[in-house]
């Protein structure tokens, strides 16, 4: 699912340049003959697993068991599809990671088994805001793993320069050093375009605000919402500080390589954008810091969406208790913290976000991980994200000028045709 794959991939490309281990090719399930009845086969999408955590995790399982730990890497693109297909089977793949909130999908299709009895013993103390995209309709359907989530990347250099000597910890505060920057007139303030779709995204979880609601049995637009509207005030008042095209997106062109020219205060983006920005100037890496997106008070950090993936178990596996054995391994306290080390991702108890210290994207990141959230969790939510996205369309017709009100009613048809689409 194209909602399920922008979802998860913003940690999933923070990690491609760890290479998995103890993967193999092969695309079969876990079936339960001969040799392959003392293995499991679990499914991890590329870029997912590193290394180090892997040799681990499947040196300890294997040694606890006695079985064999068959991964298999799965590609991203057409994976719906692909795991759709392989859970209705009879010998599907017994653990399969989802994107967060791919997770609604498939347990509405009856794919995923429930839960519950593992979230008792080992999940009580996993933060809700990565746990919620687990649940459906009251039941557990997967585990949370990992999640990660945008902060501001600045430029050191041109905030010293501009006279701003801390970095903000109010949403005042943050405008007062952009203001700063742009009185300089050296250096465009933010890079914002005008249809950085997350970054709003966790503006309306910062204002409570849902976008949609149940209309009858179905779910409609509830973008003429006021807390919409007060969200999207707030991304108009850092939209005025910069340049960027108001209905383009932060991949048009990549926000990073306009950072990595030198001449931006900051972005908007998650950590590993830092590192695309210093491949195209290796020069910048120096000035390059990072901090957490700052909401109303110093308490209370600004709404973020939560991208990551979690594991759950097949309905159909024939293994279910050494599947669940595998989970209580992969997300134990030691093997949460030694991912988070590994590659800088936010790991699912509140009481682990110490693993991060030393990688200051993931600490800029991990304040804002309990008051974090996602895209609606409906099964239905999937193709109002596909392009052209109306809430893009949204965003981009309040900046040209026009009302909240007026732009949520000029695209409430496409959205709500969207929401009602078969899936």
């Amino acid at each position: 699912m194209k909602r399920g794959l922008i979802a998860a991939t913003g940690v999933a490309a923070m990690l491609v340049s760890v290479a998995a281990c103890g993967s193999s090719d092969g695309d079969k399930g876990s079936g339960d003959s001969g040799d392959k009845a003392k293995s499991l086969t679990v499914w991890f999408m590329d870029g997912s697993n590193p290394a180090g955590w892997t040799k681990s995790v499947q040196a300890e399982f294997e040694q606890k068991t006695g079985a064999k730990l068959n991964i298999q890497v799965q590609k991203w693109d057409g994976i719906q599809q692909k795991l759709t297909t392989a859970l209705s089977e009879s010998s599907p793949p017994d653990v399969v990671e989802v994107g967060n909130t791919q997770t609604p999908s498939y347990a509405q299709t009856g794919g995923l088994a429930d839960l519950g009895d593992l979230k008792k013993e080992i999940g009580g103390d996993w933060t809700e805001s990565l746990n919620k995209p687990a649940v459906f309709e009251g039941k557990q359907y997967a585990a949370p793993w990992y999640a990660a989530s945008r902060v501001v990347i600045y430029n050191k250099k041109v905030w010293a320069d501009a006279g701003v000597k801390e970095t903000p910890k109010t949403r005042a505060e943050f405008f007062k050093a952009l203001e700063a920057i742009q009185k300089k007139g050296d250096a465009e303030p933010l890079y914002l375009p005008g249809q950085n779709w997350y970054f709003f995204d966790g503006l309306t979880i910062g204002t409570g605000a849902d976008l949609v609601k149940k209309d009858g049995k179905k779910y409609v637009s509830n973008l003429a919402d006021p807390k919409v509207a007060k969200a999207m005030d707030i991304y108009k008042q850092y939209q005025a500080f910069s340049k960027a095209p108001k209905d383009k997106d932060e991949a048009t062109p990549q926000q990073a390589d306009v950072f990595a020219k030198g001449k931006t205060g900051a972005f908007i983006g998650m950590g590993w954008e830092a590192a695309t920005a210093i491949k195209a100037n290796p020069a910048i890496e120096k000035e390059i810091g990072y901090f957490t997106i700052p909401g109303e008070t110093a308490d209370k950090p600004e709404g973020v969406f939560l991208g990551g993936s979690n594991l759950a178990v097949a309905t159909g596996s024939k293994k279910q208790e050494l599947a669940k054995e595998f989970l209580k391994i992969a997300l134990s306290d030691k093997n949460e913290s030694a991912l988070a080390k590994e590659v800088g991702s936010l790991p699912n108890k509140d009481s682990l976000l110490g693993s991060v210290k030393g990688n200051p994207a993931a600490e800029a990141a991990a304040p804002a991980a309990k008051g974090g959230g996602t895209t609606p969790l409906i099964p239905e939510w999937a193709p109002v994200e596909n392009a052209p996205n109306p809430i893009k369309a949204y965003m981009t017709a309040v900046l040209n000028g026009k009302s909240p009100e007026e732009a949520a009613k000029q695209v409430e048809g496409d959205m709500n045709k969207r929401l009602s689409q078969k899936q």
